[in-house]
């Protein structure tokens, strides 16, 4: 991604730890209006789970730009996440629920450019997670 992206994801992302802020479980309660079979695979503290998830995105945001220094994140994300029992295919309702999540956040801002580099940016970072990590295809 060339820094402009980067900076437009980050920019974005800073609007969307906003609404985090106001309601932690915004993200969950997106994912399982996209795909309710996955609520069995969250502990009950959604709010925590949400506050923990925008933190791990920020990380990775802020280091996307270089893979050496994200690689250990992907690798632990990836491997916690198996152990978890969350398979290839629940990264493409997970992908769904970040970009709702983000049009919530955004409004107007969130044009159709802005939905592309999310989505690219979702695909990158869910292909190292699922690589590093062992995830198994479902």
């Amino acid at each position: 991604m060339t820094d402009a992206e980067l900076k437009q994801l980050t920019e974005s992302y800073s609007k969307l730890k906003d609404e985090a802020v106001r309601d932690p479980a915004f993200f969950y309660d997106a994912l399982f209006r996209h795909a309710p079979e996955l609520r069995q695979l969250f502990r009950e503290d959604l709010e925590g789970q949400g506050m923990k998830f925008m933190t791990t995105l920020g990380v990775i945001l802020a280091k996307l730009d270089d893979e050496s220094a994200v690689d250990p994140h992907f690798q632990e994300l990836g491997k916690r996440h198996a152990s978890l029992g969350v398979h290839t295919s629940h990264f493409a309702p997970m992908e769904e629920a970040l970009v709702d999540s983000l049009r919530n956040a955004l409004g107007e801002e969130f044009t159709p450019e802005l939905e592309a580099l999310w989505r690219r940016a979702f695909e990158e970072i869910s292909a190292r997670m699922i690589q590093r990590g062992g995830i198994q295809n479902s």
